[in-house]
């Protein structure tokens, strides 16, 4: 993998982070309607399988910019 790579994916993953967290505020505000929870668990799928394959690849959460957010834990 080239820097640029990295660099990509590490992105990625801080925005999803911010993203999920977003959609979780939304689904448990008052008038949270059923596509912001909805919007949630897809967040929760994502960030999950990123984690999965992150830890079956031996890859740092801190190197794909998931550090400090656990799925099961922050988005349900």
């Amino acid at each position: 993998m080239n820097p640029s790579d990295r660099t990509v994916l590490y992105d990625l993953g801080v925005i999803l982070r911010e993203m999920a967290l977003e959609a979780k505020h939304a689904a448990k505000s008052d008038g949270a309607t059923e596509f912001d929870v909805g919007y949630m668990a897809g967040f929760h799928r994502v960030v999950s399988l990123m984690q999965q394959q992150a830890e079956a690849f031996e890859i740092p959460l801190a190197s794909i910019g998931l550090e400090g957010i656990e799925a099961d834990r922050d988005l349900v």
